[in-house]
């Protein structure tokens, strides 16, 4: 909106960099532009003034498909005042002369306008497409939007330029939405529970994996701890075994030299024995040679004698005698006796 600003019984307007001016003086224009600023008199003055900047315009509106099925298109229409005479010869862009207010709507005239222009050919091209086609037909929509806003006649008959159409979004009502949705819903945690399977599936078989690789190496643990015992226990056989070997060994040598040493004994003692009956055979040998030589020396002597010797022999014998009684009973026997022996004497 323009600037009005009052200085006595004169008016000064100062309009916008992107606001077309027209200053019009019974009926004729005294200056018209964009960005202009001048003094004027409010009772002879006619003011208009036009935006000529973009303005977006967000149309909503409803449409049925083939299936009459209802869809909401949102859609977006971008324009301008491409020509502001055209548009102040067909619409009141009227300001107020002494306040610089707008004294109609124009801008709203141009909006509806758009908006039944930009609804039909979207409204025929949904008529003709099925639900499911329709809510993927968004670039068709958009196209034949722009086609028709850009080929119709009463807006450049207006000086107002489309400079882009868009569709933003075709959506139908919001349960049919939702049941529309649960198939892609169903797809999709469908999906997503086969990965939660999938994950589960691969961490149980990590889990499986991890319980064989612990089993496996409890397994060559067992067999390692077995193979420990064993070696622990041949170890021990081993050294029972050498300890046995050396006990036997150690028996063998004192069986062998108590097996000499008894050998040896028995051949001392045998000698000794062989000794001592060679000397009991020597001494009896010599005895016997002493008793034979005696005997024969005996022989030659004569038995008086030998009487006598043996008496002698006999009294070396006795045990002492302290006193010795003769009776003549004894001497006469003994007498009689040694005279028979030697008759001769």
């Amino acid at each position: 909106m323009a600037d009005v600003s009052r200085r006595l019984f004169l008016r000064h307007l100062r309009s916008n960099p992107t606001s077309w001016v027209r200053h019009s003086v019974k009926g004729t224009a005294q200056r018209e532009g964009v960005g202009l600023a001048f003094w004027y008199r409010p009772l002879t003055a006619v003011l208009s003034e036009v935006p000529v900047d973009d303005r977006e315009l967000p149309l909503l509106f409803h449409a049925r498909t083939s299936d009459f099925t209802d869809v909401t298109v949102q859609a977006t229409v971008t324009y301008r005042v491409a020509e502001p005479a055209l548009a102040v010869a067909r619409l009141d862009f009227s300001i107020d002369p002494y306040q610089g207010a707008a004294r109609g709507r124009p801008l709203d005239q141009i909006a509806t306008l758009l908006a039944e222009l930009a609804q039909q050919p979207a409204l025929d091209l949904l008529a003709r497409l099925p639900l499911a086609e329709a809510l993927t037909e968004v670039a068709a929509v958009r196209e034949a939007v722009s086609s028709a806003l850009s080929g119709e006649p009463r807006l450049t008959d207006l000086g107002v330029q489309v400079v882009s159409a868009r569709v933003v979004a075709i959506r139908p009502e919001p349960e049919l939405e939702r049941a529309l949705q649960t198939p892609t819903r169903e797809a999709v945690q469908a999906e997503a529970d086969r990965a939660t399977f999938a994950r589960r599936a691969q961490a149980v078989e990590q889990e499986r994996g991890i319980a064989e690789n612990e089993l496996q190496n409890k397994i060559e643990l067992a067999r390692r701890e077995q193979q420990l015992v064993e070696q622990n226990g041949a170890n021990a056989r081993r050294a029972a075994e050498l300890d046995a070997n050396a006990q036997l060994a150690a028996t063998q040598g004192k069986a062998e030299r108590g097996r000499l040493l008894t050998a040896a004994e028995a051949e001392k003692d045998q000698l000794l024995a062989e000794a001592k009956a060679a000397g009991v055979r020597a001494l009896g040998v010599a005895q016997g040679e002493a008793e034979a030589a005696k005997l024969a020396a005996y022989r030659e002597i004569p038995p008086a004698v030998l009487h006598a010797l043996a008496l002698r022999e006999l009294a070396g014998q006795l045990p002492q005698i302290g006193q010795l009684t003769v009776t003549p009973d004894v001497v006469t026997g003994l007498l009689a006796r040694f005279g028979a022996e030697n008759p001769g004497r």
